[in-house]
């Protein structure tokens, strides 16, 4: 019913279905009447997470909802992809991880078969082919929990942290699709598989998306003290560490940098992106170990995002349009690109926007059109054109499905 109002529109309206007043909504998010009429009618650009998710708990909705979300079902049956309901059934077993060793009614897959399909699901993954890597994971996640049951003593732990991976995987691309509760899922049968085992790469890359999965659900500082957590375990192991170790390292604090930034928490966003400059800088150069896509300029890219989120615009101007991210993989450029789009939308520079947009949804169209953020900046730009739209902005819109 609120699919094709803009985000002010919505909040309005689920205001006033909750008998809500401005002024009593307002002040359950700290906030002034006018600020709040401002949001409603379309005058001040709501696009910050750590508000939005304010929002949508004092009107007692889900964050989805706030922001009309596709649903993961609606997302599968648009691209003719029926997997949906497959990868739900695998993440919902009840036999979590490898806590339950039976035998199994068929050969495990070899360990180096498994490798494979998992370096080729989270390499589509990042090349943003989001309907691909759903379909692999339904077959993949099964088969490394019976090899993980079947193997013994180090092969069952590499297995484990095969199957750990996998679940990593999965709750990256649900949180991605705003799946808050089936991502959680996910990420805690993977720290069980991760735990088992007994490699601190793993876990570290599991507690990396326990702090993904807490932000989805909006329990920023709850992250961030994760990431504190994640810290003290792996700062033993950092002494000698590799490359890899270091990578996950740095994209732990990346992770918990957002979080911080949602949680308004500038000191702590200063103290991670530092700690991630000085893996980066010990890593030397943009590398994608373990999938992480972590150098330099994940780093410069986090910067740019954790701005936006503080309300930093100009900081975010004077970095994100002229950052070179050639060298990160398709779905972390298209990422940056629409906070740059972002910025330029907040800066009232909407042709520059528009452009940067586009040109995202030519290197990754799966991407462009299921997060949230370019459907609101699409949706916002559509309702406040004076006069009739450009036809690439409505064919824009088209393809966003806010149209």
């Amino acid at each position: 019913m609120t699919t094709h109002f803009t985000v002010g529109e919505r909040i309005a309206w689920y205001r006033r279905r909750r008998g809500l007043s401005q002024e009593v909504l307002a002040g359950r998010v700290g906030r002034t009447t006018d600020w709040l009429s401002k949001i409603e009618n379309g005058r001040i650009e709501l696009d910050r997470l750590s508000v939005l998710r304010l929002l949508a708990d004092a009107l007692d909705v889900t964050l989805a909802d706030l922001i009309a979300e596709p649903s993961l079902m609606e997302w599968t049956e648009d691209s003719g992809q029926h997997t949906v309901p497959a990868l739900r059934s695998v993440l919902m077993d009840y036999r979590p991880g490898t806590g339950f060793r039976r035998t199994p009614t068929e050969e495990p897959v070899h360990l180096d078969e498994l490798v494979t399909r998992l370096d080729n699901a989270w390499t589509a993954y990042q090349a943003a082919r989001f309907g691909y890597v759903t379909a692999q994971l339904a077959a993949l996640i099964p088969d490394a929990k019976t090899a993980a049951a079947a193997y013994d003593g180090d092969e069952s732990r590499v297995a484990s942290g095969r199957l750990a991976l996998a679940y990593h995987l999965s709750a990256t691309l649900l949180t991605k699709l705003g799946e808050t509760d089936l991502a959680w899922t996910a990420s805690n049968r993977g720290m069980e598989a991760a735990q088992t085992s007994e490699n601190p790469v793993v876990i570290g890359s599991l507690l990396r998306s326990l702090s993904h999965s807490l932000q989805s659900a909006g329990e920023y500082a709850e992250a961030v003290r994760l990431t504190h957590d994640a810290i003290d375990y792996l700062d033993p192991h950092m002494a000698k560490a590799g490359r890899t170790l270091t990578s996950v390292y740095g994209m732990a604090l990346l992770a918990g940098s957002m979080a911080a930034a949602r949680a308004d928490d500038r000191a702590t966003v200063r103290d991670f992106l530092d700690g991630a400059g000085r893996a980066a800088t010990r890593l030397g150069s943009d590398r994608n170990l373990m999938w992480t896509a972590f150098g330099p300029t994940n780093v410069a890219i986090h910067r740019v995002s954790t701005s936006m989120e503080l309300g930093d615009l100009q900081v975010a101007l004077s970095l994100g349009p002229t950052l070179d991210t050639s060298a990160v993989p398709t779905e972390r450029r298209v990422r940056h690109a629409l906070e740059v789009s972002r910025a330029y939308s907040s800066a009232n520079r909407r042709d520059e926007a528009i452009a940067t947009i586009l040109e995202a949804e030519q290197a990754a169209p799966e991407q462009v059109r299921y997060h949230y953020l370019s459907r609101h900046l699409v949706q916002t730009w559509i309702r406040t054109q004076r006069g009739k739209p450009a036809l690439h902005l409505v064919e824009l819109a088209q393809r966003v499905g806010v149209a």
